[in-house]
């Protein structure tokens, strides 16, 4: 057994009994929805991150950190026409 699948035992005996039909449910998942199966299969993204994208990163993570929204309500429901 690898080290991950042993770690993974760990974390699923610590999954209370009310949550583990949700993880079963999303361990099962990764066996056998196509789409996890080719997001696992994805290559990792190895593009270096450029200082636009690192200070929105850190925009981002400073809105989350004050509980602010990041997009703001009145902007989805325009982006949907709403």
């Amino acid at each position: 057994m690898t080290q991950e699948q042993k770690e993974l035992v760990e974390l699923a005996a610590r999954v209370s009994p009310k949550d583990a039909p949700a993880a079963k449910r999303m361990l099962e998942s990764l066996l056998v929805d196509p789409f996890w199966l080719s997001l696992r299969a994805a290559p990792c993204d190895d593009e270096p991150v450029t200082q636009d994208e690192h200070a929105a990163i850190e925009e981002a993570r400073g809105s989350v950190r004050r509980g602010e929204p990041l997009i703001a309500q009145d902007e989805v429901l325009r982006e949907f026409g709403m």
